[in-house]
């Protein structure tokens, strides 16, 4: 396997009984790269998780995590570089958020002279000594994204990780993933909020029913949707360049036009108005990760 690959897994199912919650599925997730799993309950997100962390083992295939097969020995001794962000945290309410991250990092033996630092980054430094139980949702939540972080792991697995978490902490999250990455840092996040995924993750993998249904950038899951971009200009009002336009340009009002194409020919499409004066103004209207994911689900069912 190519070091380049912190996680890899190799036709991977697990079954419970005769139920595929994971049914033959390849992944493979590069050093420096965001991830993320989208996908209805039960598609197979946290499961896919729970295989990678070791604590359940596949019925059939192969999961490496850091060139170490998860179900051998030898995977005990990368444990440390795992981060770990559950859908659920639970914390004990009685210990403050600094007895709190102490024990995770003795666990996980990891300084204490770091968890200060830790503690400002994910923006609750100043509750540190208040106990847990006095913690807002949002706050337990950024808890727990800071025992994840100890000892700058290389993996890091986030489950619905920006569950009860305003605005401005989501956007917080997504800085710390970003720098993440840049480090080098293999992330992995599962979420139900698709719309805030643009521009945050590489890459998409779309699960349903315990299969891998799509796996690509933006710009590739478009392309492999189908789904048309709508290309839209705006003309100076009463311009004589609306008859130099192709017929394939559709007329929207008095002076916009619409141009609906694939992902493929949108460069060509706004090329072939460079000969076009009056143009006052271009919409891009592409397909959101919603859209993608709803006619993905569509195109399984047919």
């Amino acid at each position: 396997m190519s070091s380049k690959y912190h996680v890899v897994l190799s036709g991977v199912s697990k079954a419970y009984a005769k139920q595929f919650a994971v049914n033959n599925v390849d992944i493979q997730l590069k050093a420096g790269e965001c991830v993320a799993l989208a996908g209805h309950n039960g598609a197979g997100k946290s499961t896919i998780i729970k295989l990678i962390l070791g604590l359940i083992h596949p019925t059939q295939g192969k999961v490496q995590l850091l060139g170490h097969d998860v179900s051998s020995r030898s995977a005990a001794q990368i444990r440390g570089q795992i981060g770990y962000l559950p859908e659920t945290v639970a914390l004990h309410p009685s210990l403050t958020g600094a007895e709190t991250l102490a024990f995770y990092a003795k666990l996980k033996k990891q300084p204490l002279a770091n968890n200060p630092g830790l503690l400002s980054r994910v923006g609750i430094a100043q509750a540190a000594k208040r106990r847990v139980g006095t913690y807002s949702k949002g706050m337990r939540q950024r808890l727990a994204l800071a025992q994840a972080l100890l000892g700058n792991p290389q993996v890091l697995l986030f489950d619905e990780p920006t569950t009860g978490l305003d605005p401005a902490s989501r956007q917080m999250f997504y800085e710390i993933v970003s720098e993440l990455r840049n480090q080098g840092s293999t992330v992995l996040l599962s979420t139900h909020a698709l719309a805030e995924l643009d521009g945050q993750a590489d890459r998409i993998i779309v699960m349903k029913n315990g299969s891998k249904i799509a796996d690509g950038s933006m710009s590739e899951l478009r392309q492999q949707s189908g789904l048309p971009i709508r290309i839209r200009i705006a003309l100076t009002p009463g311009s004589e360049s609306a008859g130099k336009l192709p017929p394939v340009w559709r007329k929207h009002n008095e002076s916009a036009y619409d141009l609906h194409c694939s992902e493929q020919d949108k460069v060509q499409a706004i090329c072939s108005l460079g000969h076009i004066n009056g143009i006052n103004n271009i919409e891009i209207h592409t397909p959101s990760l919603d859209d993608m994911y709803a006619h993905f689900l569509r195109r399984e069912d047919v």
